[in-house]
Parts: structure tokens; C-alpha cells; sequence
């Protein structure tokens, strides 16, 4: 282990009671010997991990509902990837910023989600419905976020974004697997997608408008 170094909300300050714990070090060896005394010394009840740009991202969850993140790096990746980032030892690389999501993909995702939302519909799977509808909702959040030049990933600053946004998107859930609801809900959400997907590219959005009668045609 060369280095470590504090990440996220307890490197800048903004640690509260619902916060990740997260560490760094040389992955291999180094992450079974973390995994095996956590397990001894603390109360886990399980863990998983998640592999990201070559990085091992541990994330162990204790019996209290606690999550511990530890991020095990190669030495020659070991750098700072996002403002939260306080070394504690050792010697960190050239310092990175991430790279935000590309609207164009995020548009793609989103008419993509909706492609399976009408075919869901459409054969009756109504809980698969849902789920793609979920699917296009949080494609529009991630790009109102982009735009508004918020963190678009995993929902943390969508409680950021302009209410009227936000109300729409709530009125357009569906509130039942009722078919007509779903819909609805569908209708409703396309409405929004191609709406947000404007505010990025009038041409694309113009250019899904006619695709996009399909999704919610009966």
C-alpha cells in the first residue's frame, strides 16, 4: 500500500450521517487483506464489487445499514478523479477531471427506454413497463442536469433541478400498472423526453418527433 487518500463528501467537508466512507490503495493482495479484516473486526453483512476504468470499487455493507466504499488502484492510476479527493499518505498522479455523459447518449438511451415502454405496454407486461419508464425519466433527469451543470449520475443533485421540471416528471409517473395509466404515463414522458432533448438539440428532437408518435400511438 504507496498511498491513500479521504474521497467524496468527507474529503470536502460535506460529510453527513448518510455518507460513503471510501479509501484507496494498491488493488491484488492489498483488497483481500481489507475484505478479510472488515469481516473480522466490523459487523458485514455482505459485499460487492464494481469494476470501473481498470479501478476495484469494494462497497461492504454492515448489519447497522452502514456502506463502506473502498477503492483499490493500481499504482499508476492513483490520482484524483473529482473535486473530492483529500491525500492522506503517499504520492497521487496528475490529478483528472471526469468526463460528463454526452447528451446525444443520453437522448439515445432515452428514446431507447421509450422503444421498450410501448412494446411493454403493448403485450402486457406491465411491471416491464414500469421499469422502462423509470428508464426514460432518468434519462431526462441526467440531461437536465447536464445542462443545468449539475452532477447528472445516480440522482445526486435531481433535487437541484427547476420544480416546474420536476413537477412534470412527477405527474407524468404512472401512479398504477392499469393500462390505460401506463398510457398515459408513457405519453407523458415521451412529452417530457423530447421537450428536455430540444433544450440540447432542436434539430435532433425534430428529427425524433415523427419515431416518437409511434412510441404512444395504441
Amino acid at each position: 500500500m504507496s498511498a491513500a487518500a479521504l474521497v467524496g463528501s468527507a474529503a470536502t467537508g460535506r460529510e453527513d450521517a448518510w455518507s460513503d466512507i471510501g479509501s484507496e490503495a494498491e488493488p491484488g493482495e492489498v483488497s483481500a487483506r481489507w475484505t478479510a479484516q472488515l469481516y473480522a473486526e466490523y459487523d458485514v453483512a455482505h459485499h460487492l464489487d464494481v469494476m470501473a476504468r481498470g479501478v476495484l470499487y469494494r462497497v461492504f455493507l454492515l448489519t447497522s445499514s452502514l456502506q463502506i466504499d473502498i477503492s483499490f488502484w493500481p499504482d499508476d492510476r492513483f490520482r484524483a478523479t473529482e473535486p473530492g479527493f483529500e491525500l492522506v499518505f503517499g504520492k497521487a498522479n496528475t490529478p483528472t477531471s471526469p468526463a460528463g455523459p454526452d447528451p446525444d447518449h443520453l437522448a439515445g438511451m432515452g428514446w431507447l427506454y421509450g422503444v421498450h415502454a410501448r412494446s411493454a405496454i403493448a403485450r402486457g407486461r406491465r411491471w416491464q413497463a414500469m421499469l422502462m419508464l423509470d428508464g426514460v425519466r432518468d434519462q431526462i433527469i441526467a440531461l437536465a442536469c447536464v445542462r443545468s451543470g449539475l452532477n447528472p449520475h445516480h440522482g445526486r443533485d435531481a433535487d437541484k433541478l427547476p420544480s416546474e421540471l420536476l413537477d412534470e416528471l412527477a405527474r407524468a409517473r404512472a401512479r398504477t400498472t392499469d393500462d390505460r395509466e401506463l398510457r398515459r404515463a408513457n405519453e407523458e414522458s415521451i412529452e417530457a423526453l423530447l421537450g428536455e432533448i430540444a433544450r440540447h438539440d432542436e434539430t435532433l428532437a425534430q428529427r425524433l418527433a415523427l419515431p416518437a408518435e409511434a412510441f404512444v400511438r395504441p
